[in-house]
C-alpha cells in the first residue's frame, strides 16, 4: 500500500513556475515507478511525466517536454514536478500516482495502482 499526498499547487501567471511535491507513505515507494497526471475541466485525465524507481529514467508528455522536470528523493519518500514556463493550457488538477508493478515507464493510467487526491494548478494569461 502507498498513500500519496500532493502539495505545491496554486495560481501563477503565464511564464511562471511552480514545484509540486508528492509525499508518500508505505513500504513500496522506493520500489514503485511514479507518475504525474493532470485533469482539466471537462477533459480526460492525461499523462504528464513518470520516473523510474531509482530516478535514472524519466518520460514526459510532448506537451510538457523541456518545461517540466520530474524527480524523486527516495530517502524522503517524495516525488517532485518542477514546472517552468507555465501556460494557461497547463491549468488542471495535478495528481501523483504510483505504479509498483511495471518494469518500464508507462503513460497508461490504469497501470497506476495508487493515487493522491490532487492539487489545483491555475495559470492565468
Amino acid at each position: 500500500q502507498v498513500q500519496l499526498v500532493e502539495s505545491g499547487g496554486g495560481s501563477v501567471q503565464a511564464g511562471g513556475s511552480l514545484r509540486l511535491s508528492c509525499a508518500a507513505s508505505g513500504r513500496t515507494f522506493s520500489s514503485s515507478a511514479m507518475g504525474w497526471f493532470r485533469q482539466a475541466p471537462g477533459k480526460e485525465r492525461e499523462f504528464v511525466a513518470a520516473i523510474s524507481r531509482n530516478g535514472r529514467v524519466t518520460k514526459y508528455a510532448d506537451s510538457v517536454k523541456g518545461r517540466f522536470t520530474i524527480s524523486r528523493d527516495n530517502a524522503k519518500n517524495t516525488v517532485y514536478l518542477q514546472m517552468n514556463s507555465l501556460k494557461p493550457e497547463d491549468t488542471a488538477v495535478y495528481y501523483c500516482a504510483a505504479d509498483p508493478n511495471s518494469f518500464t515507464l508507462t503513460p497508461i493510467r490504469s497501470n497506476y495502482d495508487y493515487w493522491g487526491q490532487g492539487t489545483q494548478v491555475t495559470v492565468s494569461s
